[in-house]
């Protein structure tokens, strides 16, 4: 018997996540040897569906192998749904571009064990260490920890992570950035690129993304047990309902994907179109 897909409806991409400000990307290869922006930056966003405040919440980071032991405060800041906020973070020797105009500069370090820190901004390594937004200035523990809003492990080397392994290592040309609104799973949710830092505002035209929304997938009942994508698209992802990857893929525009195996029941379809994160629920009957 043929399987058939129903179209349940464009679902948001963070459809796993707590609507909610979260670590969007991570670069700390500003100023090195090869890099072309001079500073380090970490760059937040609002992947949910209201508008979320944060007050007296901490950027902290860590080494990879390290405990968490310095941190700065954010100011109070409100971000509407999609919005990013770009915070500027220690400058290095080399590069030649500095970045966007930032939203925050990140001056004021403080050390945990009361010692003073010089450093203007957090120096941040390039290929592994560990960033958390923290609802205060407490000192963060582990990525449970219960002021965390959110934390990123990144690099093979990273000790502590959220989900089973450490987000994709980054280098002095390379970011690591969320693809995948927030899984709770740091090595599935991010992926290494080259950085796109963004302040607040920089949020996409809603006709642009309708036309990447509606070109997503291009039959509206995917029969023969094939989703065919109407446009290319990357980083696609198909989760079942316990947000778990079932499979992923790379399709070009009009490819399809085979999802013979996969038994009946919801699941929810996501990528990257035009560099912007769509998703799409369907219904395997």
């Amino acid at each position: 018997m043929k399987k058939i897909f129903t179209i349940l409806g464009m679902v948001a991409i963070s459809a796993f996540s707590n609507a909610q400000i979260v670590i969007n990307e991570v670069y700390g290869g500003g100023g090195n040897s090869g890099a072309t922006l001079i500073n380090d930056f970490i760059e937040l966003k609002n992947i949910g569906s209201s508008s979320v405040t944060l007050t007296n919440a901490t950027i902290q980071y860590a080494s990879a192998a390290g405990t968490f032991n310095q941190y700065h405060t954010l100011p109070t800041i409100t971000l509407t749904p999609g919005q990013t906020y770009l915070i500027q973070e220690a400058a290095g020797t080399g590069g030649t571009a500095a970045l966007p105009t930032p939203n925050f500069i990140a001056t004021t370090i403080t050390n945990f064990d009361g010692t003073t820190n010089t450093n203007v901004g957090l120096a941040m390594a390039a290929a592994a260490g560990k960033v958390v937004l923290a609802s205060n200035a407490t000192q963060v523990t582990a990525a449970t920890s219960t002021n965390v809003l959110d934390f990123v492990g990144y690099g093979t080397t990273a000790s502590q992570y959220e989900g089973t392994a450490p987000a994709a290592a980054p280098s002095a040309t390379n970011s690591t950035a969320r693809i995948s609104g927030d899984t709770n799973s740091n090595v599935n949710d991010f992926a290494a690129g080259a950085p796109t830092p963004q302040a607040t505002g920089t949020v996409l035209a809603v006709s642009d993304l309708n036309k990447s929304k509606s070109s997503f997938i291009k039959n509206t009942f995917v029969k023969n047990e094939e989703i065919i994508f109407g446009s290319d698209v990357k980083e696609v992802k198909v989760y079942n309902m316990f947000g778990q990857i079932v499979k992923s893929a790379a399709v070009k525009g009009n490819a399809s994907l085979n999802v013979a195996e996969l038994p009946k029941g919801n699941y929810i379809v996501t990528g990257m179109v035009n560099n912007q994160p769509v998703s799409q629920k369907i219904l395997k009957d």
